[in-house]
């Protein structure tokens, strides 16, 4: 049987208040996924480890089967090679926000504004400069986000981020030891560098003028040298794979893990994303590979951006657009999940274990009615853990070789 692995990035949640404390989910009609949950199993997973709040990358590192603890070497190299920026040995990238700076470098808007256009231009401005014996490579990414990485003699991942992560005062990057401190300096100057050029650049001006938050700063963060990705057809008995994602962190990730990138027209990893056009190819993917992942992120960002309503919205949008897949389906084994919980709350992510589903014709059912956190609590399932979930799907699709005689 083929594996399809539908990722709803932060889709968990907590009670909302305005639900009659429902989760989104639970608020949300999905009958495509009530479907595929009463006719299979359901459970409840904590993505790395109970207690340990998940990180993206680190949650998407588990879900395909990789120990995070052992492979993880910072987010940067991920998102850069997202973005198709290579990452050398010695090189240093980073994940970066365009973000609004007032003139004492206190950050007012981390993603500043959530900017969607000109951001070439901006990227454009800050690539190619040289800072001391370093070359800078800079290059935008989707909205806000942005790569960088720093290439030269003698530097080291084991420094500080600028991004407070907050509104707050821009922090001063240090090393972890006396050898770190010149790629701490490195980024330091490149900080500086950044608000000095992008403060006066034309598309900023323009967007104050029309009243919207300029972009006039580049705030680094997750550093990591290039990481060492066991394929995933070796990682899982000769599985060959691909993967239909929008957003660079996750495109990145499934490329240096070997999976064929889907390319899709609409795919943006935003909010706009083409749902529809994602669905499709990832059925089409199915028929030349024995795995597909299909990622959505906007349950993440309605999240971050605390907008229950908009979540509950998009979740409708993601169980309209899987029926585009599920149809005449067959021979393939079918899982739901999230990479984390981001509750409305918080407006981050949280350690609150993930709902999964897992479907699939002639597999076992329980007794669960509908697809939740609540009812996926005491689904047949269980409680797994994430780097647990592509070895249980491969089981169940027939893939694993019989351990003993």
């Amino acid at each position: 049987m083929k594996i399809l692995l539908v990722i709803c990035d932060g889709m968990a949640d907590r009670p909302v208040e305005a639900f009659k404390g429902m989760t989104p989910l639970e608020a949300a009609e999905v009958p495509n996924m009530d479907r595929l949950a009463r006719e299979g199993q359901t459970g409840l997973m904590d993505v790395i480890a109970p207690g340990i709040v998940p990180g993206s990358d680190t949650a998407h590192l588990a879900l395909l089967g990789y120990d995070p603890m052992v492979v993880y070497t910072g987010r940067g190299p991920f998102e850069a090679a997202g973005e198709g920026v290579e990452v050398r040995k010695g090189d240093v990238a980073f994940r970066c926000n365009f973000a609004t700076v007032d003139a004492k470098m206190h950050v007012t808007d981390r993603r500043a504004g959530r900017i969607s256009s000109d951001t070439d231009k901006l990227a454009s401005a800050l690539n190619g400069m040289k800072i001391e014996d370093i070359d800078i490579i800079f290059k935008q990414g989707v909205d806000h986000r942005a790569v960088l990485v720093l290439r030269g003699p003698g530097l080291s991942p084991w420094v500080s981020a600028v991004d407070p992560h907050h509104e707050g005062k821009v922090l001063v990057s240090r090393g972890l030891e006396p050898e770190d401190e010149k790629t701490a300096r490195i980024l330091n100057e490149f900080t500086k560098r950044s608000y000095e050029i992008l403060n006066k650049h034309p598309v900023n001006i323009e967007r104050v003028r029309v009243g919207k938050p300029p972009a006039n700063i580049a705030l680094a963060r997750g550093p990591g040298s290039p990481p060492e990705v066991p394929s995933f057809t070796e990682q899982h008995n000769g599985l060959n794979g691909a993967a239909v994602v929008g957003i660079s962190l996750v495109r990145g990730l499934c490329s240096l893990s070997g999976l064929e990138i889907i390319p899709v027209k609409g795919a943006t990893g935003s909010t706009d994303t083409d749902l529809v056009a994602k669905a499709k190819a990832a059925k089409k993917a199915l028929t030349t590979h024995d795995f597909v992942l299909l990622h959505f992120k906007a349950p993440d960002l309605y999240g971050h951006d605390g907008d229950a309503r908009g979540k509950v919205a998009f979740i409708e949008k993601i169980d309209g657009a899987l029926k585009k897949v599920l149809d005449g389906l067959s021979d393939t084994v079918v899982c739901i999940t999230a990479d984390h919980s981001t509750p409305c709350s918080l407006k981050d992510h949280a350690s609150d274990p993930v709902p999964v589903l897992v479907w699939g014709t002639g597999l076992r059912h329980d007794s669960t009615e509908c697809f939740n956190e609540l009812e996926a609590a005491s689904g047949g399932l269980g409680h797994i853990r994430g780097n647990e979930l592509m070895q249980m799907l491969s089981g169940l699709a027939g893939r694993n070789p019989k351990f003993g005689a």
